[in-house]
Parts: C-alpha cells; sequence; structure tokens
C-alpha cells in the first residue's frame, strides 16, 4: 500500500472511531474529495500527499482515538484538545518520529500516559493536562531532548516527579498541578537553564525545594501551593530569581523569615505565601 493510501485509510479508520461530530467536520471525509483537502487535514507540499497537521479541536468530538494514528508517518501536529475523546492514548503515538506538537489536553482520556511517546524524539510540546490519565509519568520522556512544554496538569498521576526530566535541557514549562504526584521535587529540575515555569501544587508532594531550583534565572512562575514541602527560604532569592512575577507556596510547611531581597524582585506580581510558618516581616514588594 503506497504512503498516501496508508494516511486515507488512517484517517478513515479516525473517522470511524468518532461517535458524534455535531458540527459535522469530518462529513467532508469521503471519496467526492481529496483526503488532503478534508476538514483539519493539512498535507505536505514536499514530500507529496502525505498528512503533516491533524488539526481537529474544540470540535466537541465525542469517540476514542484510533491506534491508526501511528500510521500516519509524516504528522508533525496532532491538535485534538478540547474534545470529549476518551479511553486510552494509543501507544501507536510512539510511530509518529516526526512528530512536534501534541495537544490532546481537554478531554476524557484514561489509562496511564503512554511510555512509548519518548520514542517521539523531534516533540517540542506534549500538553495532556485536563483529562482522567493515572500511573506514573514515564521516566522515559527524559530522552525528549527538544521538548519545550510539558503540561500534565488536572489529572489523576500518582508517583514521584522523574528526576530524568532534568535531562530536558530545552525544557521551558513544567505544568503538573492538581495531580496526586508524591515525593520530593528532584534536584535535577535545577539543571534546567532555560525553565521559566514550574507549576506543581496541589499534590502529595513532601521534602524540601532543591537549592538549585531558586538559581533558575529564567523563572517568572513558580507554584508549589498545596502541597506538604518544608524549608525555609534563601535569603538572596529576590536577587537568584530577578524574572519572578508569580511565587506561590501558601499551605505547606515553609518556616523561618522572609527574604528581605524579595524586594530586589521588581516583577513579582503574586506572592502567596499563606497557611505557613513563616515569620518576621513582608519586605515592601
Amino acid at each position: 500500500m503506497g504512503g498516501n493510501e496508508t494516511d486515507r485509510t488512517a484517517l478513515l479508520t479516525i473517522k470511524a472511531q468518532i461517535k458524534q461530530d455535531p458540527h459535522n467536520v469530518t462529513s467532508s471525509w469521503n471519496e467526492s474529495i481529496h483526503f488532503c483537502f478534508w476538514h483539519g487535514v493539512t498535507c505536505s507540499r514536499r514530500h507529496q500527499q502525505r498528512v503533516t497537521r491533524l488539526d481537529l479541536q474544540s470540535q466537541k468530538l465525542v469517540g476514542s482515538l484510533s491506534p491508526n494514528i501511528g500510521n500516519l508517518s509524516f504528522l508533525r501536529e496532532l491538535e485534538l484538545q478540547n474534545n470529549s475523546f476518551s479511553n486510552k492514548i494509543p501507544p501507536e503515538i510512539g510511530h509518529l518520529r516526526r512528530l512536534q506538537v501534541l495537544y490532546l489536553n481537554r478531554n476524557s482520556f484514561s489509562g496511564p500516559i503512554p511510555y512509548n511517546i519518548s520514542y517521539c524524539s523531534n516533540l517540542i510540546f506534549m500538553y495532556f493536562g485536563f483529562n482522567g490519565l493515572v500511573g506514573k509519568i514515564p521516566s522515559e520522556f527524559g530522552s525528549l531532548s527538544k521538548l519545550r512544554s510539558f503540561v500534565v496538569e488536572a489529572n489523576n498521576l500518582t508517583g514521584e516527579i522523574p528526576p530524568s526530566l532534568g535531562n530536558l535541557s530545552s525544557l521551558e514549562a513544567i505544568g503538573a498541578t492538581q495531580n496526586s504526584l508524591v515525593g520530593s521535587i528532584p534536584t535535577s529540575l535545577g539543571q534546567l537553564k532555560n525553565l521559566t515555569i514550574l507549576s506543581l501544587g496541589s499534590n502529595n508532594l513532601s521534602g524540601t525545594i532543591p537549592p538549585s531550583i531558586y538559581n533558575l534565572s529564567a523563572l517568572y512562575s513558580f507554584g508549589v501551593a498545596l502541597n506538604q514541602i518544608h524549608g525555609s527560604l534563601p535569603s538572596d532569592m529576590g536577587n537568584s530569581l530577578p524574572n519572578l512575577q508569580f511565587f506561590s507556596i501558601g499551605i505547606n510547611q515553609f518556616f523561618g523569615s522572609f527574604p528581605l531581597t524579595l524586594s530586589n524582585a521588581t516583577s513579582l506580581q503574586v506572592f502567596n505565601v499563606q497557611n505557613n510558618k513563616l515569620t518576621g516581616q513582608v519586605p515592601d514588594l
């Protein structure tokens, strides 16, 4: 079967597993027009008649995602966010070696995150937030050297944050709020020099914040509220985090005094430290 026939067949099996399509976006997916002109489908100009993008976001689609998604071997962008896809995320996504963008957020996916997705070595953006995913964050994701955003917020994930995520030197954003993650924040995350957002609030994390985290000078949003984290705030954090805009550590067990250097963090807009054991005077912000 030729490559373009493989893509057409894969798209038709994807359509077959969509049970409700209130906007009739897949009604164009039929024999009357070439699949490169089907709604939401983009084909390559260079590789004739190969699908490079599938964008069905925000269409109120109901159904499951066919494992045949893994046959779209030239796919670079898969955007299915804000629908009602359910059941498991097909591990066959791991066959998509060219994939750069994976948006599955705001659906009803369940089951674990397939570790096979670590084979998508060109991934840049991975968004799984607001689903019903369970199990651990796969440690294999530490091999995704091009990954810039990793967002799994508002799921039912358990286990510890894999230290291997500290290998992702391109990573700019980690979002894992509203899960049931345990253990301490890995020291290795302090190696992520490009990290601007670290959001780990509303979990069951414990231990202390690794000192190296406070040296991530690019960081502008740091959130660990609603955990069981303890320790003191470093005295120089206002100088070591010059770009900090959002700092939220409320409802934990931090102790000690407020760092006077916080008055040097001139970009700070949100400073949430409620329900801790911090003492002394809050510096002028």
